[in-house]
């Protein structure tokens, strides 16, 4: 992204809550950086991981239960939910990362309804009901997030910030390494990188961010639920990645504001939506083959 990309970005994102209702915005910034985290895993590191939502689900109940019976603001909260995640992330890529393809897949997913089921036995959890009534709180001790231009803003805030991150990590050599791994591996190790230890790294900041995404939603909609730490939470990310275009920056927030923006507005019909959200993934895996910003990169470069 070149300076005019960014520029355009922010003032997109600074004017957004005057045309969109601010909740709406806030839910699809949290979802897209969700997709933005996991698109790191999958889009340039090749591994499919099914239990992401143990991250953000984990992360959201973590930050929820520390702002809520700690007392504490929600900018710490946030940073407790990521670094919880982080922690996590280790320990799923600990014993994940050696596995490749559909093993890797499975341990993830096996490891993440072990966190479900954690969500749903523990204590602090609140079961089957979730936390309710996480407060906002004030940002800085005067910032009131319970105004939703406070809260929206620094929502976007958080989402451009890891962002930056993301975009920083891709174009450094560390992400030329990762994509080097995901084309051909035997090749990379062959050139002398420590294949497994970059790995790792990248699950680690995957779930990092993606904790950030669950924390951050977790104080926007004052609740951590079950749907926030289920396998389907970690199916939709895939979804919305692949949608997007995966391997692309600017693909999983298509996705993201795409999934979240039907499932918002076809809500009325009751469970058809899941039809009409499937429909939609098999006309553009048979029509944009490389996501929505795939093809559309595809064809600027021959136009140009």
């Amino acid at each position: 992204m070149n300076r005019i990309a960014w520029i355009t970005v922010i003032v997109l994102g600074l004017l957004a809550p005057f045309a969109v209702y601010p909740v709406l915005m806030m839910e699809l910034l949290c979802f897209a950086l969700f997709a933005c985290a996991f698109n790191l895993l999958l889009g340039y590191s090749g591994l499919l991981s099914f239990g992401h939502a143990a991250f953000f689900g984990g992360a959201a109940y973590i930050c929820g239960y520390a702002v809520t019976a700690w007392h504490l603001g929600p900018l710490q909260g946030i940073l407790i939910g990521t670094a919880f995640a982080g922690g996590l992330g280790l320990v799923f890529g600990v014993l994940a990362i050696r596995r490749q393809g559909i093993y890797f897949a499975m341990i993830t997913l096996a490891l993440a309804q072990i966190i479900f089921f954690l969500c749903l036995k523990m204590p602090f959890t609140g079961g089957e009901d979730g936390l309710q009534g996480v407060p906002r709180g004030m940002l800085f001790g005067f910032i009131d997030l319970n105004k939703p231009l406070n809260m929206y803003y620094t929502v976007f805030a958080i989402f451009m910030i890891c962002f930056w991150l993301i975009w920083r990590a891709v174009n450094s050599p560390f992400g030329q390494v990762l994509s080097a791994i995901r084309e051909n591996e035997a090749r990379a190790i062959s050139l002398g990188y420590s294949v497994e230890r970059i790995k790792l790294l990248a699950f680690v900041l995957s779930a990092t961010l993606a904790g950030t995404a669950g924390a951050t939603k977790s104080i926007v909609f004052q609740t951590a639920s079950l749907t926030d730490v289920s396998w389907h939470t970690s199916g939709e990310v895939i979804l919305m990645t692949l949608v997007g275009g995966m391997g692309t920056l600017l693909g999983p927030v298509v996705g993201a504001f795409t999934i979240v923006g039907l499932q918002h507005e076809l809500s009325s019909i009751g469970s058809w939506v899941t039809v009409i959200i499937g429909l939609t993934f098999i006309v553009c895996v048979l029509v944009f083959r490389r996501g929505m910003v795939g093809e559309l990169t595809r064809l600027w470069k021959r136009s140009f």
